[in-house]
């Protein structure tokens, strides 16, 4: 498999009660009026004001809608509602910034201050390397210098991350023992469900982003960034990978909630791949999710983003053409700009990661950058802030590790699910005989790595402070992720492909567009900061030593 995708579904919601975080949900349906048609959709519902009025229930009832959840907190309400006028009824609240219909709105799954900084008071210890079954195929980690991090440390078991995705195979035996069930919860309705078991991964991706970030430092299998940190599971998304926005700002009110120290974000959210101001259902679920973001941040959660697969210019946007892509078929082709942004990788203080392939084989000192930003993934000055690895078949480099799984990112893989480039291990469990591991590719892949970094970085500088902000504010872990990245430079020249046997070999990297408008990728900014790599690709031992010279 050469880069993973998905779409959004529906998933319906039954009553509910107060909760622990102080969401009112009723316990009772509202029916609504009589004269409703056609099938219930899902709404959300923006408040003008800070917070959800008083009456916000009665006042979805009274425009023929059922209450889901109501995050009072940010002013967003989840509503159900078979009246096809719900929605315009809502907006003729005074109070009510904006309504939107949902259920119809695809968002795709993309697979595709450092110097001198004191250690914290957390908990953490070094974690081995070298001796997991598959870490000769790890070429990811040691492009980053994980290793070597990882005799100074390997998170703590303090820090807690979590992975907004499709969920977590929480039986995996590489990922059970660092799995927080306190901390997971299924969000597809657009209220949580707590617990691990409710957020099952029956898809992959999750379990994929979770290995990553965190796979236990257990003598098997492959080791995560951070194997002593624990990963909170947040099921945002279907099978079939389809994103709902209420089910994107319940799990950022959940992280926020549960003062979550990073999540990873391997998805887009919304109707379309850009979401534009003047488009009154566009606008309100952005602010929806903008503010869900800005809540959790507000609670310490450091959040990182994926740029995405487009091969697109997302700070110079021209054309999208393939959205709205749910249900299927109804993609139409409009002319965007820059009052159009992508979610969540585009909005304020989300740390935006684009993706590379292994070290590039050509050995010219000087003509390519350490490595290359890989032919698939989006990019732009105003969005880049890192780059990670993220796996590429057609520039896979000359890495031992990356040429035996095609150029892929390999990682932990749920039980029975489908996967064309895996490994497999017996475990000698009875419960799960057999741990699989998926070769992937994509800035899904490129993300985890960043968010397992913020929780090392966190494990070794992070303190117990004030319950409101955390261990570290989110600005501090990106100055550091940031600062102490390894500069690339844009390349003088581009290689042809090299993934020996395919059609594609020998294809020169200025052909592989795949981008939204059809532009050519380029390049743009110096060594300081640049479109394809932000401030430079990720360096694990500079980052928890604070010496960039290591890199």
């Amino acid at each position: 498999m050469q880069s993973s995708g998905g779409r959004l579904g529906r998933l319906l919601v039954g009553a509910a009660v107060i909760t622990a975080t102080g969401m009112s949900v009723p316990t009772a349906a509202t029916a609504a009026p009589a004269g409703t048609t056609g099938p219930a959709e899902t709404y959300l519902v923006l408040f003008k004001g800070s917070q959800s009025p008083a009456d916000a229930g009665a006042a979805v009832a009274r425009a023929g809608g059922t209450v889901v959840a109501d995050y009072s907190k940010i002013g967003v309400l989840v509503a159900r509602s078979g009246d096809n006028a719900f929605d315009d009824r809502m907006r003729a609240d005074r109070r009510v910034e904006g309504a939107s219909a949902t259920s119809r709105f695809a968002t795709s799954l993309d697979v595709v201050q450092a110097e001198g900084s004191q250690p914290g008071e957390l908990p953490n210890a070094p974690a081995g390397d070298g001796d997991e079954t598959f870490a000769g195929l790890q070429w990811d980690m040691r492009q980053m210098q994980v290793p070597q991090a990882h005799a100074i440390t390997g998170g703590s078991q303090a820090v807690v991350a979590g992975t907004i995705d499709t969920g977590v195979d929480h039986r995996h035996p590489d990922l059970r023992a660092n799995m927080s069930d306190a901390d997971s919860a299924n969000c597809l309705s657009g209220a949580p469900v707590p617990g691990m078991v409710a957020a099952d991964d029956d898809n992959g991706h999750g379990t994929h982003t979770a290995g990553t970030i965190a796979a236990a430092d257990n003598s098997a299998g492959i080791i995560g960034v951070a194997p002593n940190v624990r990963i909170a599971a947040i099921k945002a998304a279907t099978a079939e990978g389809y994103f709902f926005p209420e089910a994107v700002v319940c799990s950022f009110v959940w992280a926020g909630d549960r003062k979550l120290d990073v999540t990873n974000n391997s998805y887009f959210v919304d109707p379309f791949l850009f979401n534009c101001r003047n488009d009154e259902e566009q606008r309100a679920i952005w602010k929806a999710v903008q503010r869900a973001v800005r809540y959790a941040q507000q609670q310490g959660v450091t959040v990182v983003a994926s740029e995405g697969n487009n091969s697109e210019d997302l700070s110079h946007p021209t054309t999208d053409a393939t959205s709205p892509d749910y249900p299927p078929g109804n993609e139409v082709t409009r002319d965007v700009t820059n009052a159009c942004v992508v979610l969540p990788v585009e909005l304020p203080g989300v740390i935006g990661v684009t993706a590379t392939g292994s070290f590039t084989q050509d050995t010219t000192e000087g003509q390519y950058p350490d490595s290359l930003k890989s032919y698939y993934s989006s990019y732009g000055m105003s969005t880049a802030d890192v780059a990670a690895p993220g796996g590429d078949f057609y520039f896979r480099g000359a890495d031992p590790g990356a040429q035996a799984i095609q150029g892929q990112v390999l990682s932990t893989w749920p039980e029975g699910l489908p996967c064309t480039r895996s490994r497999q291990e017996t475990t000698g469990d009875p419960t799960y005989p057999t741990a699989t591991y998926c070769g992937i590719q994509g800035t899904s892949m490129a993300g985890p790595h960043v968010a397992g970094l913020a929780a090392l970085v966190i494990s070794r500088y992070g303190d117990l402070d004030t319950p409101q902000n955390g261990k570290m504010r989110p600005t501090q872990v990106e100055q550091i992720i940031t600062q102490t990245a390894d500069p690339q430079a844009c390349p003088e020249t581009l290689p042809n492909s090299n993934a020996v046997g395919s059609a594609q070999f020998g294809r020169p990297y200025a052909t592989f567009v795949g981008s939204e408008s059809g532009a050519p990728q380029e390049c743009q900014g110096n060594g300081g900061h640049t479109s394809w790599y932000g401030q430079g690709q990720v360096d694990a031992l500079a980052a928890v030593t604070g010496d960039r010279s290591n890199g």
